[in-house]
């Protein structure tokens, strides 16, 4: 082959080099292209999931492994109480099951589980009637309890003689209305705002506090108007006299003194023998330390610490409350309950805690305006009887 024709192939084979060359840097450079693109699609996709998850914080049921309600409740409620973000407790009204426990109608949003047993857990524990009473949950604004004074009767009879007809029990109706109590605590947005401060710990606390004190007074001397009726705000007579509607007391016999402590034993004996079994003296410190001091014939204490950690004192073998809310010793005073609270005393309660935070009223501080709704009163009257200390 000539010269030229060499020379001729050379280059055609050096064009086909490079359009092949070309036609690779062309896919190489398309699949770069798709790669990106695909990356793009994914980031996205990607930043749209976690959107969705943090706007999907609500009290839904979710898919087996996934975040259980209550922590999704308790996260939703800490990002409201520190910023004020709303969206994830709203995203709760969405699902038909919490609508009527999230989001309350007249403002306010339901407080998480964990921080609400953590108030209800304070309240039961505390030195209140509540710790001794019946309590039960209701959705409606006022609780019935029926009451039967008597008894229908029973009689003896042969298997032929005539039957006389049983008497007709009389039935009572008490109706305890459930009113508003608050508790509005405050903090500054800086000391929210720090991550490792414990909100929910801090608010629990604050709340119950609260809660707790203004319950306390209320079952004891609460008067029924917008509170509680305490069993110290009904009527009481000497208890040979008593009547249904009133609390019967027993006299110490010495004005503003417990005299030799013999009227404790008449008042044990004045509750009928039901109600003994699971009797409580109910009284505050000072009539405490008063009678740490009684003794018996024989010189030995009346009254009796237990022996176990957390068992109460004991009185004539009686458990004592000490509640601060009750009257101190003296002349005419009813110092001293003492009876089966958990047949004499109901407490009715809405089972829901909400809270409505406040950043404008009270700047630079955030108030937290807390509510729950709860009503109490006497449901027997004749579970409860009452020491004065006076001489009739």
């Amino acid at each position: 082959m000539s010269e030229t024709g060499t020379e001729s192939r050379s280059g055609e084979d050096v064009f086909a080099f490079t359009q092949v060359g070309q036609a690779l840097a062309g896919l190489v450079g398309d699949v770069q292209r798709q790669r990106d693109e695909f990356n793009r699609k994914f980031q996205e996709q990607e930043e749209r999931m976690t959107k969705m998850d943090r706007k999907s914080v609500s009290g839904r049921p979710v898919l087996a492994g996934g975040v259980k309600a209550e922590d999704v409740h308790t996260r939703a409620f800490d990002a409201y109480i520190r910023s004020g973000d709303e969206d994830a407790l709203r995203g709760l009204e969405m699902d038909v099951k919490s609508m009527s426990t999230v989001v309350n109608g007249d403002g306010g949003f339901l407080i998480d589980p964990v921080t609400s047993e953590t108030i209800q857990g304070v309240l039961s524990s505390s030195a209140s009637i509540r710790a001794i009473a019946s309590v039960v949950n209701v959705e409606a604004s006022s609780y019935d309890v029926l009451v039967d004074q008597g008894d229908a009767g029973a009689g003896w009879a042969d298997e032929i003689g005539a039957r006389s007809e049983t008497g007709t029990p009389t039935i009572d109706r008490i109706s305890i209305k459930l009113h508003e109590l608050s508790a509005m605590p405050k903090a500054s947005q800086r000391l929210l705002d720090d991550t490792a401060f414990d909100i929910e710990t801090w608010l629990a606390g604050r709340i119950a506090d609260t809660f707790s004190r203004a319950e306390a007074g209320a079952f004891i001397t609460g008067d029924g108007n917008d509170k509680p009726r305490g069993i110290l705000n009904h009527g009481a007579v000497d208890n040979d006299v008593w009547t249904w509607g009133n609390l019967g007391y027993i006299p110490t016999g010495v004005d503003g003194d417990i005299g030799n402590g013999d009227a404790l034993i008449e008042l044990v004996y004045a509750l009928g023998a039901e109600y003994r079994a699971n009797a409580t003296f109910v009284m505050n410190s000072k009539t405490a330390g008063a009678l740490r001091k009684l003794k018996d014939g024989d010189g030995r204490h009346l009254w009796s610490d237990g022996f176990a950690s957390g068992e109460p004192a004991r009185l004539l073998g009686y458990p004592v409350l000490v509640a601060e809310d009750m009257p101190d010793i003296g002349t005419g005073a009813d110092a001293i309950a003492f009876g089966d609270f958990r047949a004499g005393y109901t407490i009715a309660e809405r089972p829901d805690l909400r809270v409505l935070r406040d950043p404008f009223s009270a700047k630079p501080h955030v108030l937290f305006y807390a509510t729950k709704r709860v009503g109490g009163d006497v449901s027997d009257f004749a579970a409860i009887k009452l020491l004065r200390f006076a001489t009739a």
